[in-house]
């Protein structure tokens, strides 16, 4: 294999990622349109399963593979962008601080809990942290940040994005569900399912699947919930250089960490976003075709995601794992819930 073929499959041009993004589109397309006819499942919902079933049953080749995963990494930050076109920097700080608590706590249990029943099952410590912290804080998108501090095996990277998938898959489906049979209110379901789902993918799909008003909340609560992942793989930093020197007695390196590397900019444009919308820039008649290619953004992301949904993989991973996840997940979603009745938010 020559050097231009290397850089093909490493930096894919947008012609290469034509064909699966068309397809995420098409498939988009049907879910928007079929979630206006089942508005309580909704259509980031309908457009998720539509591409698992797509995936498995249909097994789109290679060629679709660039363009799936354009979608779904740099459609959905699109999409969170365009999101903040529509709520002003207040509302953004203020359900900041509000969730903040809550986010801390949930924080704290999910790694109390991938320590105590990673212990339990047996499951080796790097296994653990992947787990911990894709739960605790934002799916595959924190997993691929501590990868190059604590550099696990491979497969172990491979064991923890499918169990956190997985369950960012059950939540989806089940969160929305949970939320009415509880009667909870927008704000409520938002807080939890920004607190309690992993990656913002299924964060938003869950949200909005329930309200506008609980999407947006959500959104929220989960893009304050991602910064966090900074502190944390700092912590992380710092615990592997000092053992790293205790063992090797030769500096404290980390491999390739950088702070630059692991920080959401998605985030940062989102409040610039938020900031245009403060200062009176957005004329009110638009507004509503922004929020509607936000949600159709949202959709294609989610499609992709589908897309990438290898449930065969997701089996092979072995049963340990997905316990150790399962207990994680349950472990966050309930000390969530139990937060906020203590704090009369539900």
């Amino acid at each position: 294999m020559n050097a231009s073929s290397i850089a093909a499959l490493t930096h894919p041009t947008m012609r290469m990622r034509t064909p699966g993004l068309l397809l995420a589109v098409a498939i988009g397309v049907l879910a928007m349109v079929l979630g206006r006819y089942a508005p309580l499942i909704g259509g980031p919902v309908i457009g998720i399963v539509l591409g698992i079933l797509v995936r498995n049953l249909l097994s789109p080749g290679e060629r679709y593979q660039p363009g799936i995963a354009f979608a779904g990494k740099y459609v959905l930050q699109w999409s969170i962008i365009a999101l903040g076109f529509g709520l002003s920097l207040s509302q953004v700080a203020k359900t900041g601080l509000e969730s903040l608590s809550v986010t801390l706590v949930t924080m704290t249990v999910a790694f109390l809990a991938a320590w105590l029943l990673g212990r339990w099952l047996g499951v080796h410590d790097k296994l653990k942290i992947l787990i911990g912290v894709g739960t605790a804080i934002c799916g595959g998108s924190a997993i691929a940040a501590v990868t190059p501090i604590i550099r696990p095996d491979d497969h172990d990277t491979a064991f923890a994005i499918s169990t956190i998938f997985l369950f960012n898959l059950v939540a989806v489906l089940l969160f929305p569900l949970l939320g009415h049979l509880m009667h909870m209110s927008d704000m409520g379901f938002g807080l939890w399912a920004g607190t309690a789902i992993n990656d913002t993918s299924s964060v938003v799909a869950a949200g909005y699947s329930y309200s506008t008003a609980a999407g947006d909340y959500a959104t929220i609560v989960k893009l304050t919930r991602a910064t966090l992942i900074i502190p944390v793989c700092l912590v992380l930093a710092f615990v592997v250089a000092a053992r790293e020197k205790r063992k090797h007695a030769q500096g404290g390196s980390t491999g390739h960490f950088s702070l630059a590397s692991i920080f959401p900019w998605f985030i940062l444009w989102f409040l610039v976003a938020s900031a245009i919308r403060t200062a009176g820039l957005i004329p009110p008649a638009i507004q509503p075709t922004i929020h509607l290619l936000a949600e159709f953004l949202i959709i294609v992301a989610l499609t992709a995601i589908g897309l990438s949904a290898n449930l065969r993989r997701m089996a092979a991973s072995g049963i340990r794992p997905i316990l150790l996840g399962l207990g994680v997940w349950i472990a966050v979603s309930v000390s969530s819930l139990l937060v906020q009745l203590a704090i009369g938010q539900l």
